[in-house]
C-alpha cells in the first residue's frame, strides 16, 4: 500500500477509536436507562453499531499490521508498476484519463486511484509509454494507449 493509503487507514482508525466508539458506548448507556432491553430499538441499534465499529477496528488494525508501505516518490522507471500514475487515452472515444495504481483497499476510481488487481491495472503492468493495452470490460474490449508514466 502507499504511504497515503496507510495514513488514511490510520486516520479512520483514530476516528473510530476516539469518536465513534465513545459515542456508541454513551448511546448504549442512555438506551439502557429506558428500561426493558428486549423491546428497546435504540439499544439494539446501538449494539449493532458497536459490533460494526469493533469489527472495522479489528480489520483496520490487521491490515495495518500486515501492510507493506511503498514510498512512491522513491520509485522510477518507464514501465508501469505499483504506485505509478499513468495517463491513458481511450482509443475509441479519444477520452483522456489519469490513474494511480494503488493497493486494493486504497482504490477510489472517482479520485483516479485504481486497484492493482483491477483489469485495467493488470493490463498496464509492465507496459510503457506508447504501448496500447486491451482491457476486457463488461461492455466489451477497450483499448487504451499509455501516453505518460509518472511517479508522484
Amino acid at each position: 500500500m502507499t504511504g497515503e493509503g496507510f495514513h488514511a487507514l490510520d486516520e479512520e482508525l483514530r476516528r473510530l477509536k476516539l469518536r465513534e466508539r465513545p459515542a456508541v458506548t454513551a448511546a448504549i448507556g442512555e438506551a439502557r436507562q429506558h428500561g426493558d432491553l428486549s423491546e428497546n430499538a435504540e439499544y439494539h441499534a446501538a449494539k449493532e453499531r458497536q459490533g460494526w465499529i469493533e469489527s472495522r477496528i479489528a480489520e483496520i488494525e490487521d491490515r495495518m499490521a500486515r501492510a507493506q508501505i511503498i514510498d512512491v516518490s522513491k520509485l522510477s522507471g518507464s514501465h508501469v508498476k505499483f504506485g505509478a500514475t499513468v495517463s491513458v487515452i481511450d482509443e475509441d472515444t479519444e477520452e483522456a484519463a489519469r490513474y494511480q495504481i494503488v493497493g486494493e483497499h486504497e482504490a477510489d476510481v472517482r479520485s483516479g486511484k485504481i486497484s492493482i488487481a483491477s483489469p485495467i491495472a493488470r493490463a498496464m503492468i509492465g507496459k510503457e509509454t506508447g504501448d496500447v493495452v486491451e482491457v476486457n470490460t463488461p461492455g466489451g474490449v477497450k483499448a487504451y494507449e499509455i501516453v505518460k508514466v509518472e511517479w508522484v
